[in-house]
């Protein structure tokens, strides 16, 4: 006799405290971006930096989280309600993550940011076909004011190398993807779940793949620390941003993603001495302005106001 698979069960809404999850996750992992860009321009191949993160990641979350949810929930971490998207979701965060941080190492911290900032946007344009989901004007109109954004961001004219524009906009479909996958699996695993996952898959393949990418670099203490607070900043953040799923509605959450914008220049201005020109803050602004207008939209069409009562009047 076969049984139905139960999904995960989302606790009560609590908007604020999801916001705060989201907005800590997102400036958390703008570290592990800042971490990731340094080891790049320190001479690291991008898929010793990935092979770091996810094993370290690997390893904190076996020691730390992966025997909490054992003992709040009674089973494995390991235990998941869809095997298949997990293990296609971790691939795809770790090609994410490789394409990520080739980009950061060609392009300023923020441009970077801001060129993922498109992925919502992508998810609008083609969630018509992936997802079945109804089209409508207003997205896209978002779509078209969002790409304007990212043309002035990537303009002729500024900073960022051809190779970097191709690359970010390659990172940026691919997060769209990812946040496809990552919608389908906050609703049917815990979020520590979707995080052992990713950390998992992405450690195996990085691990097969380190061995063609080695280089003989010898890391500094400062290095080594940075290196490993790359499984450190990724565990938290990511699970801080899955978690804020649990609390909050993603039409509530899309418009504070772009909160991040203000680590990733903060941090680009700090360590980089980066910071980005009057036309390019141009640019991010549209995307930004863009993405918070249609999740409002969004978000009213999902929350109708309900028929006045026409008693009311009497």
């Amino acid at each position: 006799m076969s049984s139905a698979v139960l999904p995960y069960t989302r606790i009560a809404h609590n908007h604020k405290l999801g916001i705060i999850f989201l907005i800590s996750g997102l400036w958390t992992l703008s570290l592990l971006d800042t971490a990731g860009k340094l080891l790049a321009l320190a001479g690291y191949h991008v898929v010793m930096i990935a092979w770091m993160r996810y094993t370290i990641n690997l390893f904190f979350m076996a020691a730390t989280l992966a025997p909490l949810y054992r003992r709040r929930h009674g089973r494995s971490i390991l235990k998941s309600n869809r095997l298949g998207l997990q293990l296609g979701r971790g691939a795809l965060l770790l090609a994410s993550t490789l394409i990520f941080f080739s980009v950061l190492k060609i392009v300023p911290l923020a441009e970077g940011t801001a060129m993922n900032f498109c992925a919502p946007m992508i998810v609008l344009a083609i969630s018509p076909w992936l997802l079945g989901e109804r089209s409508y004007l207003s997205r896209w109109i978002a779509v078209l004011i969002g790409f304007t954004g990212m043309l002035i961001v990537i303009r002729p004219s500024g900073d960022i190398p051809p190779v970097g524009v191709a690359l970010g906009l390659v990172s940026a479909f691919t997060q769209a993807l990812l946040s496809i996958l990552n919608r389908k699996a906050s609703q049917a695993d815990n979020p520590m779940v979707t995080l052992f996952y990713g950390a998992l898959v992405g450690s195996i393949v990085s691990t097969l793949l380190v061995p063609f990418f080695w280089t003989s670099h010898t890391p500094t203490v400062v290095e080594l620390a940075i290196l490993v607070s790359t499984g450190i900043t990724s565990t938290i953040g990511h699970f801080l941003q899955n978690s804020a799923y649990r609390h909050a509605e993603a039409s509530v959450l899309t418009p504070f993603f772009y909160a991040q914008i203000i680590s990733a220049c903060g941090m680009g201005w700090l360590v980089f001495g980066q910071f980005p020109d009057q036309i390019t803050v141009l640019g991010i602004a549209i995307i930004c302005a863009s993405g918070i207008g249609i999740a409002y939209i969004e978000h009213k069409r999902a929350h109708p106001l309900p028929p006045a009562d026409p008693m009311e009047s009497v």
